[in-house]
């Protein structure tokens, strides 16, 4: 029998594609297959992203001004259908597309009081937007967060010595509110730095590729991912989608920001654990 987590691993209407490609990597070394095959699966839990950038691009490209619908609604339109050809496609999980919605209002919500205090700015016109912000950069935090839900199940990940919910809602609360609060009081990044390595530094994510379960700490799994995430927000700033103060020419995005968005996966993780309970590895795993 079929184990039920993989059903929808890629969804039936890609499986034909993907017993092809599995078909092709059989006929390389399995060191070889197995590292072709652990990026292909992070392509792939990243896709609602890459896609939502690769739109940030296009539009940047070839959007006119003159044109009948703005930038940021045709973004936001175009981020909406692909959410719900996911669902449709059954390439994405309910349960995924919740951690969507929750991360798409936290977003939401902390990109207007950052707008409002001048951390940055939007600056084209939009007609689905609330206080100056467009709907769509709700996508863009969404895509943060169906990034860990489906990484989290396309590699059946696993987790050792994993703490409490309680502590880890209260770190996530911690980080999610120093956002705000580091505007009127002192910045308490260092200490949360900190409070995640303790909380955090003992687990152990387990996942498997192919059929060997792998092991990687979870700090470190949350740094390379955040340096990922900053590459990318240089991407976005380049095409001008949002601006910070002085990026009247494009420049790199300071490197400081790597802190925010370690910190950010934090939140995403801990919002993520509401719909997936995290999981202890198998009895027979090391």
């Amino acid at each position: 029998m079929r184990d039920p987590r993989n059903v929808h691993a890629t969804g039936p209407t890609l499986e034909p594609l993907r017993l092809v490609i599995r078909g092709l990597l059989s006929r390389l070394p399995p060191g070889l297959s197995e590292f072709i095959l652990f990026g292909l699966k992070q392509a792939w839990a990243c896709l609602f992203g890459a896609l939502v950038l690769a739109l940030i691009i296009v539009t940047k490209l070839v959007w006119q001004p003159d044109w009948a619908i703005h930038r940021y609604d045709a973004l936001f339109v175009a981020a909406l259908s692909i959410q719900i050809l996911f669902l449709r496609l059954k390439m994405e999980s309910w349960d995924e597309a919740k951690v969507i919605l929750i991360y798409h209002v936290v977003g939401t919500v902390m990109e207007i009081f950052k707008v409002h205090m001048g951390s940055w700015v939007y600056p084209e016109d939009a007609v689905i937007r609330i206080a100056g912000v467009p709907l769509f950069s709700g996508f863009m935090y969404a895509s943060v967060g169906s990034y860990m839900a489906r990484v989290i199940r396309i590699f059946d990940m696993r987790f050792t010595h994993y703490p409490p919910f309680a502590l880890t809602a209260l770190l996530a609360a911690a980080i999610y509110l120093n956002f705000y609060a580091h505007h009127y009081i002192v910045d308490l990044r260092i200490g949360l730095f900190l409070a995640t390595v303790l909380l955090f530094g003992r687990v152990r994510i387990y996942f498997t590729v192919e059929r060997k379960a792998r092991w990687m700490p979870l700090v470190l799994a949350a740094l390379l991912t955040s340096v990922f995430l900053w590459i990318a927000e240089n991407i976005g700033t380049a095409t001008g989608i949002w601006l910070y103060p002085g990026q009247t020419t494009w420049h790199m995005v300071s490197p400081q920001k790597l802190g925010s968005w370690y910190l950010l996966l934090y939140v995403s993780f801990v919002l993520v654990t509401i719909v997936c309970k995290p999981q202890p590895p198998d009895a027979a795993r090391p």
